[in-house]
């Protein structure tokens, strides 16, 4: 009896200790699991703590008035001035650039248009200010930076504009009209054509084309048919050659581009600036007979088409690759194409100053 009583009393003890061995266990897996859970979410925080840094908005820029007046000048984009070389065309295919007066009117026209240019790139920066900043590149330039504010953008577009009309009223009170025009219709632009197909086109080809009147009006030289033909159908080349580099561009890459380019084709702009291209060729064909005749039956004005038919196909080259997104950089760095271009100029200076 006694020995029965003391197994009873072993076998209790040992399900007590095998109780306590469970709990002790359970202790330990629920105090090991807030721990784990402390780890993981200590794990987590450091995750966050370190792409943190990366969804931060850029810091904004100081602001100052020199600071300020630096991003005004970078804005009116002096590199672009270049293109404003268009004025000398007219007075030195009417065999007038060597008069004084008619340089002096013709430098006049260069500055003139170049303020006024000006003012039209700080206004469409201005508007554009939300999109470029957005923009991995864009948002560099000096507005959407807040380097310069977009008041003053504006009241920097108007001293520009300002200044560069009453400038032509040293040249030509016409100049003034050409250059009005030319504000009038890249504010167009600016406000929401240039998101329409072909509008787009036709406005920024029509701005080469008023540079090379402008130089007409400033020295007050009539300018023929056939050079305002090849003038508007080389703008016209230039700037669907633009459009197709841009669109080739995204579909090699998917990156962004403007509005109005999602409604086009590659198939519709290779049409547009060959059709551009074979009217000029044929243009200035035309006008080489016309010079011909002029400069009694000068053999010049027919030497010239060589090289300006090759030089066009020579960029036409640089279209059809898709890499006629910038045609000043093309023309900056092709040594075979500036070596006609050079060849095509002196054919023409002998045919009109010799």
């Amino acid at each position: 009896m006694t020995k029965s009583v003391n197994e009873a009393a072993e076998a209790a003890h040992d399900t007590a200790d095998t109780a306590e061995a469970a709990e002790a266990e359970n202790a330990d897996t629920e105090a090991a699991e807030p721990a784990q859970d402390s780890a993981e979410a200590a794990e987590a925080r450091a995750e966050a703590a370190d792409a943190e840094p990366e969804q931060q908005p850029a810091p904004a820029a100081k602001r100052g008035p020199v600071r300020m007046v630096l991003g005004v000048l970078k804005t009116a984009r002096p590199r672009q001035w270049a293109k404003n070389v268009l004025v000398f065309v007219a007075p030195f295919t009417a065999a007038q650039i060597t008069n004084g007066g008619v340089l002096v009117d013709a430098l006049i026209a260069f500055a003139a248009f170049s303020l006024v240019a000006s003012s039209v790139y700080l206004i469409n920066d201005a508007i554009d200010v939300e999109a470029d900043r957005a923009h991995p590149t864009k948002r560099n330039r000096p507005i959407a930076a807040g380097i310069v504010p977009v008041p003053a953008a504006y009241v920097a577009a108007v001293v520009f504009f300002l200044a560069g009309l009453g400038l032509s009223f040293l040249a030509n009170p016409q100049l003034a009209i050409v250059l009005g025009v030319y504000e009038a219709v890249q504010l167009g632009y600016c406000f929401g054509l240039k998101h329409q197909p072909v509008i787009d086109l036709a406005i920024v080809g029509s701005g080469f084309l008023m540079r090379a009147i402008a130089g007409g009006v400033a020295a007050n030289i009539p300018l023929s048919q056939w050079f305002l033909l090849v003038t508007a159908f080389g703008s016209l080349f230039m700037v669907a050659g633009k459009r197709y580099a841009e669109i080739m561009l995204f579909e090699r890459t998917g990156a962004k581009i403007r509005s109005s380019l999602k409604k086009y084709s590659a198939s519709y702009l290779r049409f547009v600036w060959a059709t551009a291209a074979a009217i000029l060729i044929m243009s200035y064909s035309l006008w080489a007979f016309t010079l011909r005749e002029d400069s009694h039956h000068s053999i010049w004005p027919m030497i010239s088409m060589v090289p300006f038919v090759i030089a066009v196909l020579r960029y036409a080259v640089d279209v059809d690759g898709g890499t006629a997104g910038e045609p000043e950089e093309i023309v900056l760095k092709d040594r075979i194409l500036q070596i006609l271009g050079m060849l095509w100029v002196v054919t023409l200076a002998v045919t009109f100053y010799l």
